[in-house]
């Protein structure tokens, strides 16, 4: 009998319905789907012939589903006679359905996110329709998320930080918390003039609608023990905001940037030099600060597809960087500590200079081994130091 529709499969079709938003966006839209008629897998002739008594039991079992209408038809068979069988079966109302579901209490809760969204911001009403399944997700900050864009529709890029904005019981993170869904309610909700379309992203909401950022800040060490940038302290580990740090007098021989907080802070003294803690793939932090190209750069990042990614995005700011450490003899010196690229970078790099391409394509290809990386906080301290004076030695000294 498990061919044949049970009511828990007859359920299954109003609840897929429902976790797919279709009854709940029929609120909005006022859509009038019931009598929903549902799918039914029923007996045939062959089923009545053989097995009668069971045929029977299904059919006792489906009419007395609750909420659930059945429709009947009179099937004439050559052994069993005139039999009364169901011929589909249906939802009357929406009423019904919710019983069936049990779910009463988010259907109030939803026609009571329309009805507030209608009076204070209707333009989304659109998105309650698009996405009713996440609006009843945060049904108990709704109230609050149109508070916020009812705010900033009437105090367009204001030119505060986030958490300045000052509305009866919302928390002073509760923007930060919920940047995500504002987005989407933002961009229906406010003017083009209001938003920097330029700027997307949860970790670009500030500058898309208009509020201050936190400002971006570079870390840096001296290691010169003879630069004395603050009185009484020697090599100083040193966080200034970008334009502070653009603005610096410094000038000094040698700039090496690492990506690994630790090489950072052990990075050996070299006369005339800093080292600065590196920023991934964004380098516009270091860009303003023109006063770098006047300096040899080097740049430290791991042996694999990304790092020499990395190195490729930074000359285009600075075409004059050199890599360190990222060749072949240093990735061959240190077999015994290489590690997995779980998601290799592919893309041409049209900035490596020809070793660091060949490397890079043996990376890509997989010539050496496949997903080859080589961490650089792995690579041996001393060697470090080797490559550091042969490097200062190469380039006369200071």
């Amino acid at each position: 009998m498990s061919q044949w529709s049970t009511a828990r499969d007859l359920k299954a079709q109003l609840q897929r319905l429902w976790e797919r938003g279709e009854l709940l966006r029929d609120a909005v839209t006022g859509y009038q789907r019931f009598p929903l008629r549902l799918s039914l897998k029923a007996p045939n002739t062959h089923d009545i012939t053989h097995r009668f008594d069971e045929v029977r039991n299904w059919v006792d079992a489906l009419s007395s589903i609750p909420h659930l209408q059945v429709k009947w038809q009179e099937v004439r068979h050559r052994i069993q006679g005139t039999q009364r069988l169901p011929e589909s079966v249906w939802v009357s109302s929406r009423q019904d359905a919710l019983v069936w579901l049990n779910k009463h209490t988010e259907w109030r809760t939803f026609t009571t996110q329309i009805s507030v969204t209608e009076a204070v911001q209707p333009v989304l009403l659109n998105w309650l329709e698009k996405r009713p399944a996440k609006a009843l997700e945060l049904a108990d900050s709704w109230e609050n998320l149109l508070a916020i864009v009812t705010w900033l529709y009437e105090h367009p890029r204001p030119g505060i930080y986030m958490r300045q904005v000052d509305l009866p019981g919302i928390h002073s993170k509760f923007i930060e918390s919920h940047r995500g869904v504002l987005s989407e309610l933002l961009d229906l909700a406010l003017p083009e003039t209001a938003i920097d379309a330029a700027k997307y992203g949860v970790a670009h909401f500030a500058a898309r609608y208009g509020f201050q950022e936190k400002p971006t800040r570079v870390r840096f060490r001296l290691l010169d023990p003879d630069c004395r940038l603050m009185a009484g302290i020697v090599c100083p580990d040193i966080t200034l905001d970008v334009q502070s740090f653009s603005c610096l007098t410094l000038q000094p021989r040698h700039v090496f940037i690492t990506e690994n907080e630790t090489n950072f802070l052990v990075f050996p003294e070299v006369r005339n030099a800093i080292v600065i803690f590196g920023a991934g793939y964004g380098w516009e932090a270091l860009a303003s600060a023109r006063w770098l190209h006047q300096c040899r750069l080097h740049y430290w990042g791991d042996i694999d597809t990304h790092g020499f990614a990395i190195l490729n995005q930074l000359r285009g700011h600075f075409p004059h960087v050199e890599s360190l450490l990222m060749d072949r003899e240093t990735l061959l010196a240190h077999k015994n500590v290489w590690g997995q690229e779980e998601t290799p970078h592919s893309g041409e790099l049209a900035r490596l200079e020809p070793a660091e391409a060949a490397l890079y394509d043996e990376l890509v290809s997989g010539k050496i081994r496949s997903g080859l990386r080589l961490e650089q906080e792995f690579i041996g301290f001393d060697w470090l130091q080797t490559q550091l004076q042969a490097l200062i030695t190469d380039q006369g000294g200071t």
